[in-house]
This record gives structure tokens, C-alpha cells and sequence, in this order.
């Protein structure tokens, strides 16, 4: 959520900025409606305080033995005039508190600005594609060929874009999520959590995906959702909190399921893992001080790029522009890893500073050392990794001409020392 004082005093910084990311928000509503507040809130000022002065003197009078029956009617009709304004006060701060709800984060002054994905600004790469000596398949292909994957029976038990995984498949994904959580606890300091995958309303609008992303989220018939990532949950440990300032930075890792509608048509993702209704995923997520959160945003983003050096997945890191960023994000690095069979790199991790934006709606804040100041903390959060992709990552990337797949070194101690997933 933006900062109110920040639209009362900057309005046209923050239109421009909201321009940059092609969004179209009359900010004038707001101020017309914060100037109303500022107004009901002076006039049910002054009565308070004219209703305290009067109150003073018939407690006086009445000591003097003076009729005070006429102040004390009027003082009435002061109470039911203020029990007014505060009705007013309060609908009014709820127009506000919508709107705001709706707004996006606003862009860090090095996000680049651009319409859409074809602004977005490579920073690095890391590995060398495979030069095959075959025509490489498609992950669909391998997993059905070596019976690891059943997209078949996972419709007929759901529906389309779930996907059953089989045997050694099933392996495979859980020796990645077990690979990414240690790497992450043992050698990156982040404390494992395991959240609930249901959470309530008030949670989800912590994090930006309440009001304005409900379409996109599977709702349960008591009013909990089903989590569309471990942000969500991770986030939102601290609503309503305010932690000490030596406690930070905390560092949050947790495995969950994540569920999202996905509505719409994706061209080749219909097939496949890259778009799926429930798939895995290792989160990671920190709260800092603001003064820390660009650099946190950076080793955030390295710890991400670390599953994929070990698993010797080649990788390239963009920096997303002002018109595909997230809704809540100032700034947003995307991981995306190569797949050989679609002969282009697609998104396996995206790195995010939401700033205070997420702390402002989860009231999320810090007491400085000194005890004197309580400001808001910076939240961040980013894929440590998306498992599903990563193992489309894996088919793909290590793939034989036999049809098997060679098992990453890295990853061989967790799947019980098999060096390669062999058809029958």
C-alpha cells in the first residue's frame, strides 16, 4: 500500500510513476477524499474539545448547585453530532483504504521503464547451453516415455494442467525440494518454515493478492484460500508486529504446494509443467530495515542463482521494466533457465523488493535501537526454486540419446546415489 502522506505532498511523483507502469489512476479522488477526512477530523476536534470545556463547567456548576439541565442537553445533541462525524470519518477511510488497496507499488529509480517483457534488461548469465548430437525432446515427451510423469491420470483425478508424478519422477521432485531447503538453511542462514496452505483474507491483502487478484486464487467455501506461493504465508508471520531492530534481517525459507487458476490460454505451456493449477515451490523471503533492502535484494537473488549453479542448470538474470513488474514489487529480478527442446530461457525464479508496500498493508513494523522511532520494515521475497520448472529444467537439460536422463551430481545423494532414470 503507498503511503497516503506521500500522495498529499508528491501527487505528480506519483502519477508520473504510475504512468511508468501504465497504469492509469486518478489520484484526485484520493486527495478530495483525504482533504474531506482531514476536514471531519478538525471539526469532531473542535467539538471534543468544546464537549470536554462544557463538561468542566457543569461539573462545576453542579457543585455550586446551579440548574445545569440546559448544557447538558445541549452537550447531547454535541455527542450525537461527533457519533456523526465519526460515521462520516470512518466511510470515507474506508473509500480511501479501497483505493489504495487497488493502487501498485511504484518503481525504484533503476527499474527501467517499458511496456511489457520486451523492455526487460539482462544483467548476467551463467553456463553454456549443451550442444546435442540429437534433436532434443520436449519434457512432456521424456517423463510420458520413461513413465515418470502422467499428465493422463492427473486430469482424470483433477482436471487439466494437474499432473501426476510416478515413481522415480515423484523422487526427483522431492530430492530437489530437499536439496533446495538444506542448501538454503545450511548455507544461505535462512530459518525453515513449514506454514499452513490455507490462509485467510486478511493475509492475502498483506501481500497484495486481495482485492485486486481474487479472479486468480482458489477459494475455499469458509472464506480461507489456498496459497498461490509461500510469500503469502512467510510475509505474513509478522502482521500486526513490531519487531526490534536487532532482530533483523529476518530470513524465511519454506517448501509449500502453490495453487493459482492460471486462467487464459498460454499457447505450448497448456502442455506440460510450466503452467500447472498445483505445483511446488521453495520460497524465500526476508524483512530488513529499508536501508538494507537493495543489497538484500541482491544476495536474495544470488542465493536463488545458486540451486542452478549447483544443479549445472545455465541461466541468464533480467531486471524487469516498469510494465512487467509485479503488483507489489519496486524492483523485480527474474531467473530464467534454458530449455534446450523450446531453444529459449524461461522464468524460473523472480526476486523481489516490495519495499514497505507489503508492511504497510500487514502493518509490519521495527523499533529503532534507541527506542524512539517505530518505522515500517522492507519485505522481499523470491523462488529458491519454482520445483516443477526446475525439473523440466533437469529433463531437458540432461537428456541422453538413449532417452534417459543422467541425475545432477549435486542432487545424486538425495535420490539414494541413482546416477540416471532409465525407461523400463
Amino acid at each position: 500500500m503507498l503511503d497516503l502522506k506521500l500522495i498529499r505532498t508528491n501527487p505528480e511523483k506519483v502519477k508520473e510513476a504510475l504512468n511508468k507502469r501504465r497504469e492509469k489512476i486518478d489520484l484526485e479522488e484520493v486527495l478530495l477524499l483525504d482533504q474531506k477526512r482531514r476536514e471531519l477530523l478538525m471539526d469532531v476536534g473542535n467539538l471534543k474539545e468544546t464537549r470536554n470545556k462544557v463538561n468542566e463547567e457543569i461539573g462545576r456548576l453542579r457543585k455550586e448547585k446551579v440548574d445545569v439541565q440546559e448544557k447538558i442537553l445541549a452537550m447531547r445533541e454535541v455527542s450525537n453530532k461527533i457519533k456523526e462525524l465519526d460515521n462520516q470519518i470512518r466511510e470515507v477511510e474506508e473509500r480511501i483504504n479501497k483505493i489504495l488497496l487497488e493502487m501498485p507499488n511504484l518503481p525504484h529509480e533503476s527499474v527501467p521503464v517499458g511496456e511489457d517483457e520486451k523492455g526487460n534488461k539482462e544483467v548476467r548469465r551463467w553456463g553454456k547451453p549443451r550442444e546435442f548430437d540429437f534433436i532434443p525432446s520436449p519434457h512432456w515427451d521424456i517423463g510420458e516415455a520413461l513413465d515418470i510423469l502422467d499428465f493422463g491420470r492427473g486430469a482424470k483425478v483433477a482436471s487439466a494442467r494437474f499432473t501426476v508424478l510416478k515413481g522415480r519422477g515423484a523422487r526427483l521432485e522431492r530430492a530437489l525440494i530437499n536439496f533446495m531447503l538444506d542448501l538454503h538453511t545450511k548455507e544461505h542462514n535462512y530459518q525453515e518454515i513449514f506454514p499452513p496452505f490455507l490462509v485467510n483474507a486478511v493475509t492475502m491483502t498483506g501481500t497484495g493478492q486481495l482485492p485486486k487478484f481474487e479472479g486468480d486464487l482458489f477459494k475455499c467455501e469458509n472464506g480461507l484460500y489456498l496459497v498461490p506461493t509461500a510469500e503469502v504465508p512467510l510475509t505474513n508471520l509478522h502482521q500486526q508486529e513490531i519487531l526490534n531492530e536487532e532482530d533483523l534481517p529476518l530470513y524465511y525459507t519454506a517448501y509449500t504446494a502453490c495453487f493459482r487458476k492460471e486462467a487464459g490460454s498460454y499457447g505450448q505451456d497448456v502442455r506440460g509443467l510450466i503452467r500447472q493449477h498445483q505445483f511446488n515451490k521453495v520460497e524465500l523471503v526476508k524483512i530488513c530495515r529499508p536501508e538494507d533492502s537493495y543489497q538484500e535484494l541482491e544476495t536474495l537473488t544470488q542465493d536463488a542463482e545458486e540451486v542452478l549453479k549447483r544443479l549445472e542448470l545455465p541461466y541468464r538474470v533480467v531486471v524487469l521494466c516498469t510494465g512487467d513488474m509485479g503488483f507489489s514489487s519496486a524492483k523485480t529480478y527474474d531467473i530464467e533457465v534454458w530449455l534446450p527442446a523450446q531453444g529459449r530461457f524461461r522464468e524460473i525464479s523472480s526476486c523481489s523488493n516490495c519495499e514497505d508496500f507489503q508492511a504497510r498493508r500487514a502493518m509490519i513494523r521495527y523499533r529503532s535501537k534507541d527506542k524512539e522511532r517505530v518505522n515500517f520494515v522492507h519485505t522481499l521475497n523470491g523462488s529458491g526454486l519454482a520445483v516443477g520448472r526446475t525439473l523440466v529444467a533437469i529433463l531437458e537439460n540432461f537428456q541422453q540419446k538413449d532417452g534417459s536422463i543422467a541425475i545432477p551430481d549435486a542432487l545424486r545423494p538425495y535420490m539414494g546415489g541413482i546416477e540416471c532414470i532409465k525407461g523400463k
